[in-house]
């Protein structure tokens, strides 16, 4: 099992989902991740960041060389990915509010310990990302981002606005394959 984490200070991206080999090797060059006030300096509102394979700077090769790296081990081993969101729930940072360490913890022992391999999961609309319906331990409710927002068309605003970051970063790999680029959000 690979778990990668992002903190979506947008509130947009579910808890946990479960990636095919070709949204992982998506989302490994992506590398996003959000810059907060206070842990940069000149950062006063939250940022859209993305670090290839969540470590640009080491990067020695070209990085879709490591994305095919990845879905070798994936087909090899049989592994399973999952993107896991420790940022934001119920509206984007200052409104909503961080997902619990707790259900965090609970979401990752799920996907490590195989219980959520046979969950039935969900297509998020916007992104596709495979959103299991259940973790035990965790409120049902939190596990789609839409349904904790009091506000369902600005979720949809939210998701739409960090959707085209992700278009727009992705431009960069220009040798990804059809089936790696069309694994990123569909608007």
């Amino acid at each position: 099992t690979i778990v990668f984490l992002t903190a979506d200070a947008y509130g947009v991206l579910p808890p946990i989902s479960k990636l095919t080999k070709e949204q992982a090797m998506y989302h490994f060059l992506s590398g996003y991740t959000s810059k907060l006030a206070g842990t940069e300096r000149g950062i006063t509102e939250p940022e859209a960041t993305f670090s290839t394979c969540f470590g640009s700077p080491f990067l020695p090769l070209i990085p879709e060389k490591y994305a095919t790296m990845l879905g070798e081990l994936i087909d090899r081993h049989g592994v399973t990915v999952y993107l896991v969101n420790t940022g934001w729930t119920g509206g984007a940072y200052g409104t909503g509010s961080r997902m619990k360490l707790s259900y965090t913890r609970t979401m990752v022992n799920a996907a490590v310990n195989g219980t959520l391999a046979t969950i039935p999961t969900e297509e998020h609309p916007i992104f596709g990302l495979h959103m299991p319906l259940e973790v035990p331990g965790v409120p049902s409710e939190l596990l789609n981002p839409v349904r904790v927002w009091s506000n369902p068309d600005e979720y949809n605003t939210q998701a739409r606005s960090l959707a085209e970051k992700f278009q727009h970063n992705f431009l960069r790999f220009e040798s990804a394959t059809d089936a790696i680029k069309s694994a990123g959000p569909c608007l």
